[in-house]
């Protein structure tokens, strides 16, 4: 170990002068406000980030401190600050990678037609669904992951994890996404349900369910990924933020309770820009609320005649 002196002394003969009381005035001097701040920001960030999966990027960030300011108020956090400190604690968002099909086209004659035609925009909940599969590997083999989509909010309404790609697995995310809409006591009828050719969606169970659920099929055309952009999307988000970030996966077990978790982070938590970066569930809750208000309005006027 050098002492003190003797690194200043050699550090002014190459023609850095610093004195010994400089660094001792330096070493007690007491934390600037700024490091203070500083400090207090990035136990904020780091715990905001690790809340979010770890998937946000620096715009997300700053919009849900914005919101937290909004809740709990405070100084104002500028946008290049939380990415100044973001840099500094080696946070960043996730980017996504290629995805990979896992439906088998069906070679059917009455296949339903696109009622979509890639206008993946819908004016309230339940109009318009769109569903598709993504695979996981995990040490015991792939698993396979279902996924049913409300085009209104981007809200996951079903999924389902199997270790096959039977018919069985879309139904039952289906099934989870009718169920939850029954139990929400909102209606389907109407409802248009997108997906891709695969034989999953095509099946004889799978279309009966629908029509005795008073939704209409839809089926893009084959071998484009583009005719079920919104489900893509998702399974994209689903592999970047989830799966690839938290593998190795060991069984279907594991695969099963991470995407439980991160489905209702999604829904409940998750900054979506589709839903001016409120998460899904809140988007539509703020829809169904402001639509009450505006029947409960209209109910109470006089009658004219």
């Amino acid at each position: 170990m050098h002492g003190v002196e003797p690194i200043c002394r050699v550090l002014t003969e190459a023609g850095a002068k610093i004195a010994p009381s400089t660094y001792y005035a330096a070493k007690t001097r007491p934390p600037s406000a700024r490091a203070v701040a500083d400090a207090a920001l990035d136990e904020r960030i780091v715990a905001t980030h690790e809340a979010s999966f770890g998937v946000y990027g620096v715009r997300k960030m700053w919009k849900m401190w914005k919101a937290l300011n909004r809740e709990t108020p405070q100084a104002p956090v500028a946008r290049c600050t939380v990415e100044r400190r973001m840099r500094a604690q080696h946070l960043s968002g996730v980017v996504r990678g290629r995805v990979k099909r896992t439906t088998v086209p069906a070679e059917v004659a009455d296949r339903p037609g696109d009622l979509l035609e890639r206008d993946f925009t819908a004016a309230a909940p339940n109009q318009r669904w769109v569903a598709d599969i993504t695979y996981v590997a995990t040490w015991t083999g792939f698993v396979y992951v279902a996924f049913v989509l409300d085009l209104f909010s981007r809200r996951v309404v079903g999924w389902r994890v199997s270790n096959s790609l039977r018919t069985d697995l879309a139904l039952d995310a289906l099934e989870q996404a009718l169920w939850q809409r029954h139990r929400e006591q909102h209606d389907v009828t109407g409802l248009i349900h997108h997906s891709d050719r695969g034989v999953q969606y095509v099946a004889i169970g799978y279309t009966e369910r629908l029509a005795s659920a008073g939704a209409v099929a839809s089926v893009g055309s084959r071998g484009d990924s583009y005719d079920n952009a919104a489900a893509e999307s998702l399974n994209g988000l689903y592999k970047t933020e989830l799966i690839r970030r938290h593998g190795p996966w060991r069984s279907l077990e594991d695969v099963e309770f991470a995407t439980m978790e991160w489905v209702d982070w999604y829904n409940n938590s998750r900054l979506h820009s589709w839903c001016g970066d409120v998460p899904p569930g809140e988007y539509e809750k703020e829809y169904y609320r402001q639509n009450t208000d505006t029947d409960t309005t209209a109910s109470a006027q006089p009658s004219l005649h």
